[in-house]
């Protein structure tokens, strides 16, 4: 039985003040009556005084005095996806529910480590998918699970954005194996996770990969999939796009159903089209959504699950095995793009 916490507000931690913790940050606010923001970290002396005085918080250059020095319930990572295994072990080891960022880790065994790690230490591990609580998303997984489909046949994705020179030479760890991973690993990791959350069980993969900016990994890529319920397709992504992001876009076509989700980010339903129809076919329009950033505008919503969760209320909607779903699609794509072979899974039995 995981620990409950219901008699007082979750005490929670973000370690890494990147782009990326603005959403946390801001989905922490709107639960004041439930979790409160009670300390933050980064390795970046300036970037750290600036949250500091910004968030009037205490602020730590070290996880590990942060977990010494505060009573904290729930640690957020938001720092590069190299580090997380040895983050979430250490915030294990400290007897604190851990909630990471996309990707959980850069390789298998690592993802691995963390699930196993916070198993022994009977606490929490939460993998941020917040795209899943997306308007249009939802939709579309309504439709999946009530079957409107009939068989799937064939299934794309497109994810066409731009990351130029100097985004991955912000940082040394960007674009490099050991902590950032390429355009699927990182950018497109979202969209990685619907081939399982949204289609089923994937069989095989075979991907090729190409790097056209001075850094390690892939910037392009392309993947084909066969699902294990016989559904075949195809995945296409780039971070090349000039002059400026343009699409992330699934199409499922089926028996019974078509359907097109589209914009810059799955945030506008293109094509909608059912043999039969359901009374919230009504809700498309106002499902869709403006937005200027790709991260769109799950994380308060999945901030809700891992209170409710904290609190015993609910079941975590993406908890570390859920994660390592994707994580395995992914570490399978790069080994098809290095051996040029086709990768059927599970990578263990």
């Amino acid at each position: 039985m995981l620990p409950v916490i219901n008699d007082r507000k979750i005490r929670t931690a973000v370690v890494g003040c990147g782009r990326i913790s603005r959403n946390h940050f801001g989905s922490i606010e709107k639960y004041p009556n439930d979790i409160e923001l009670a300390a933050i970290c980064d390795s970046d002396p300036v970037v750290l005084r600036q949250h500091s005085e910004k968030l009037c918080v205490p602020a730590y250059r070290s996880m590990e005095e942060l977990l010494t020095g505060e009573e904290i319930d729930l640690v957020v990572l938001c720092t590069p996806s190299g580090v997380h295994a040895n983050q979430a072990e250490l915030a294990a080891k400290f007897g604190v529910n851990v909630m990471t960022e996309k990707p959980m880790a850069t390789r298998w065994q690592d993802g691995v480590r963390m699930v196993r790690a916070c198993d022994n230490a009977n606490v929490h591990l939460f993998v941020v998918k917040q795209n899943r609580l997306n308007t249009t998303l939802q939709l579309l997984k309504r439709a999946v699970d009530k079957k409107r489909f009939g068989k799937i046949h064939m299934v794309h994705l497109n994810v066409f954005w731009t990351r130029p020179q100097s985004y991955y030479d912000q940082g040394k760890w960007r674009g490099t194996w050991e902590f950032d991973g390429g355009a699927f690993m990182n950018q497109a990791s979202h969209y990685v996770d619907l081939l399982d959350w949204l289609i089923g069980p994937v069989d095989k993969v075979q991907a090729m990969m190409s790097t056209t900016r001075d850094i390690e990994v892939e910037d392009t890529g392309v993947l084909n999939v066969k699902w294990r319920n016989g559904a075949l397709g195809s995945m296409s992504v780039t971070m090349l796009t000039y002059p400026e992001n343009l699409e992330g876009s699934i199409t499922i076509l089926g028996e019974k159903g078509s359907v097109r989700v589209g914009g810059v980010a799955v945030n506008d339903i293109q094509l909608w089209k059912f043999d039969e129809p359901e009374d919230y076919d009504k809700d498309i329009q106002q499902a869709n959504y403006e937005t200027t950033s790709v991260y769109g505008f799950g994380h308060p919503s999945y901030y809700k699950n891992v209170i409710e969760t904290l609190r015993g209320e609910a079941e975590a909607e993406t908890d570390g095995r859920e994660g390592l779903k994707s994580l395995e699609l992914l570490i399978a794509a790069y080994l098809s793009a290095r051996d040029g072979k086709t990768i059927s899974l599970p990578l263990e039995y």
